[in-house]
């Protein structure tokens, strides 16, 4: 029989408060953490960049993008106008650099914020054979045309070939790394290590030695936001479908930030630059057309839980402004059909040491071009 939600709350709520998450969770390896390692070389710090001018009917202006990314990582790592050395700063020549895209529902990670960042990985002499473009799912990826995307050399990754509700198959994962938490889907046994086990993707443990993140700026239903945390866990292990197995057994404030705190993950992720071009307020993930707005802005990090943190505050402050409640007081409607939604992952996440998730302590830069 399953743990309840109650009981999974309560354990992992204990272990936190205690110091003592390895009695809540499990990491079957240790990857040593480096200097850039979550929450890497800028912990507090977020950078928003927005234009005016970067959407002209809809529709993503290369020229603008260009901008805006290159003074995002100027002013986010103080390298000014000398985008080269920003990029420097992260990558060498040799690093094979992985980008965690989002490509689910109506909005996905932009072209023209992945061709910038491509070029930034060029300048900073990481060859196109040497970035790895990733998704869990291979259709997704095709889907949305991402393959054509691409600039020569610039190969594409995957762990599954398309979406399955169990998700506890392993090929494409590996064995060695893996989260073992005490939360399985409805029907499980938590004597089956199948159903308590995460395996990292191959994909993180073994084809790149960095990672940049580059989610979008949606609501989601059961997580409240998904954003840097959420692309991480739900992008780079199997079996996440049990942290929200069905309207009532909801575990994403507990299971993203555990996900993220695999010590393979942490260690590789150097890099968050989160897609704000378009954003999504309401029924998300897949969301519906009437809940996206023109948001115009890209923000710029090393630690995702402080960009997410100002991502959840954008977000709620465009739902109140919709005349909806916040993520954290809202209730289930047509659209969202979770009993709560979750955004308390990002004030775990804190206390797990993944980042600033006090809002008082983040330094905010807003810049336009």
């Amino acid at each position: 029989m399953g743990l309840t939600r109650r009981m999974c709350v309560k354990a992992f709520a204990a272990a936190v408060a205690s110091g003592g998450i390895a009695n809540a969770t499990r990491y079957s390896s240790k990857s040593d953490l480096t200097r850039l390692s979550i929450p890497g070389l800028y912990r507090g710090n977020v950078v928003a960049v927005a234009s005016d001018g970067v959407l002209v009917d809809g529709h993503n202006q290369a020229d603008v993008v260009r901008r805006m990314m290159r003074r995002g990582m100027g002013n986010l790592t103080g390298a000014g106008d000398d985008w080269v050395a920003a990029w420097k700063q992260f990558f060498t020549p040799g690093d094979i650099v992985g980008i965690k895209v989002n490509p689910t529902g109506i909005l996905v990670s932009s072209r023209e914020v992945l061709l910038e960042i491509v070029a930034g990985l060029n300048a900073a002499g990481v060859k196109n054979r040497e970035i790895v473009v990733y998704d869990r799912y291979r259709k997704a990826l095709l889907d949305h045309g991402i393959d054509r995307w691409l600039p020569e050399g610039v190969r594409l990754s995957h762990a599954a070939e398309d979406y399955d509700p169990i998700q506890q198959a392993i090929a494409g994962y590996d064995p060695e790394h893996y989260m073992e938490m005490p939360l399985v889907l409805p029907g499980y046994s938590l004597e089956d290590s199948k159903a308590t086990r995460s395996h990292a993707s191959r994909f993180i443990t073994s084809e790149v030695n960095k990672l940049i993140n580059l989610p979008t700026l949606k609501d989601h239903q059961s997580a409240g936001v998904t954003l840097c945390l959420k692309n991480l866990s739900h992008g780079l292990v199997n079996n996440v479908s049990r942290s929200h197995a069905d309207t009532s057994h909801n575990n994403c404030g507990e299971f993203i930030p555990a996900v993220v705190a695999m010590p393979v993950i942490r260690s590789k992720v150097v890099l968050n630059v989160l897609d704000g071009l378009k954003g999504l307020y309401h029924a998300g993930p897949g969301g519906r057309p009437q809940f996206v707005w023109e948001h115009k802005t890209l923000y710029f990090g090393t630690d995702p839980v402080a960009i997410d943190r100002i991502g959840l505050q954008v977000i709620d402050e465009k739902r109140v402004a919709s005349g909806m409640k916040p993520s954290a007081q809202a209730g289930p409607d047509s659209f969202d059909r979770f009993v709560t939604k979750q955004p308390e992952h990002i004030d775990i996440a804190g206390k797990l040491g993944l980042g600033e998730s006090d809002r008082n302590k983040i330094e905010f830069r807003k810049l336009k071009v």
